[in-house]
C-alpha cells in the first residue's frame, strides 16, 4: 500500500489534517441530511450512520494505522474495510437508533469498551429497595393510625 500520509506518528501534521478533513466531511454529511428541501420529501433520506461518528483510523497489533482497510488512494475503503463497513451498517440495521454502534475505531476489539456492570448490583437494589419501601410503609401507617380518632360509637342499640 502507498498510503505515506497514515505512516506517520498520531501527532504528525499530516495525521493532524487528515483527522481535520475526516471530522469536516463528517460534520458536512450530517448537515446535509437536515436541509429543508430534504427533510420534507417522503422519496428520498440521508442517513448517517452512527458507527461513522468520530470514527479514528483502525490500529494494528503494532499500534501502527492498519493500512489494509484502505485502497491505494488512502481515502477508499479497500475490500476488507468494505466489509466491516457492511457489518457494522446491517448490526445497526437491526438495532433500534438508541442503541446503535457508536464505534471510535472501525473495528469493534478497538472500540472503548463499557463499563461492566456487576451481576450483583442488580439484585442486591432491587433488596435494599424492597426493604426500604417496606419500612417506610409500616411508618407511615404507625404515624397516620396515631392521628386518626376513633369513630365514635353510638349506645342505642336496635331492637329487633
Amino acid at each position: 500500500n502507498n498510503c505515506t500520509c497514515l505512516r506517520h506518528s498520531q501527532s504528525s501534521l499530516e495525521k493532524q489534517e487528515l483527522k481535520k478533513v475526516n471530522w469536516n466531511l463528517q460534520h458536512g454529511i450530517s448537515s446535509f441530511s437536515y436541509w429543508h428541501q430534504y427533510t420534507q420529501r417522503e422519496d428520498f433520506a440521508v442517513v448517517v450512520q452512527p458507527f461513522f461518528q468520530n470514527t479514528l483510523t483502525p490500529l494494528n497489533e503494532r499500534g501502527d494505522t492498519d493500512l489494509t482497510f484502505f485502497s491505494e488512494d488512502c481515502f477508499h475503503f479497500s475490500d476488507r474495510g468494505h466489509a466491516e463497513m457492511a457489518i457494522a451498517l446491517w448490526n445497526n440495521m437491526e438495532t433500534p437508533y438508541l442503541y446503535t454502534l457508536r464505534n471510535s475505531r472501525l473495528l469493534p476489539d478497538q472500540a472503548e469498551e463499557a463499563p461492566e456492570v456487576l451481576y450483583w448490583a442488580v439484585p442486591v437494589a432491587a433488596g435494599v429497595g424492597l426493604v426500604v419501601g417496606i419500612i417506610g410503609t409500616v411508618v407511615w401507617r404507625c404515624r397516620r393510625g396515631g392521628r386518626r380518632e376513633d369513630p365514635p360509637m353510638s349506645l342505642r342499640t336496635v331492637a329487633l
